[in-house]
């Protein structure tokens, strides 16, 4: 059970503060425990049954976050060219809808990838892509923002940056 204070990853929300843990005020009635969540990124509150189905796990270690960044270019992307609106929307809500951040990558890349050859032939980003890429950033983004400590605006470019080091590092192993 997570304690106030305690950030959590929530649903398809995102990363979430605990606030509270007990009953809900005004219903004496009712003795179910719920969380009292504060989306970071958001303004609402989230009200949700401690024993709830959906998803939730404590947001990744500064260690985790870091170890991750360091896997992105490991990790493959999708081959999405071709597919109508409804299949892309289902592929794109399965890698959502794992909770793991691997696919989330793996959404990304592939929507990023997929972006640049639509750009290459003159064409712009479907809106399926475009929101379902914007989703898996804020989701992915918001954790790394939070384990790292930093602004979320911070983390597109910090991610580039040590790809980049990386890269830069992989061709001075290479070279010796």
């Amino acid at each position: 059970m997570y304690q106030a204070g305690d950030l959590i990853m929530y649903a398809s929300t995102g990363v979430c503060r605990v606030q509270r843990v007990g009953t809900l005020d005004g219903n004496p009635k009712d003795s179910t425990q719920y969380y009292t969540l504060d989306p970071v990124f958001d303004t609402e509150t989230i009200y949700t049954p401690v024993d709830t189905k959906l998803f939730m796990r404590p947001v990744m270690t500064k260690e985790q976050a870091q170890a991750l960044i360091v896997r992105i270019p490991d990790i493959p992307h999708d081959v999405c060219g071709g597919c109508d609106g409804k299949l892309l929307s289902e592929r794109y809500r399965a890698c959502l809808n794992t909770h793991k951040n691997d696919d989330l990558i793996r959404l990304i890349k592939s929507v990023y990838l997929k972006n640049e050859g639509a750009i290459k032939a003159g064409r712009y980003m479907g809106q399926v892509d475009q929101q379902y890429m914007k989703r898996a950033e804020k989701l992915l983004y918001g954790e790394l923002a939070v384990a790292l400590g930093m602004d979320i605006d911070q983390i597109e470019p910090y991610i580039k940056k040590c790809i980049e080091d990386r890269a830069a590092d992989d061709a001075v192993s290479d070279a010796k």
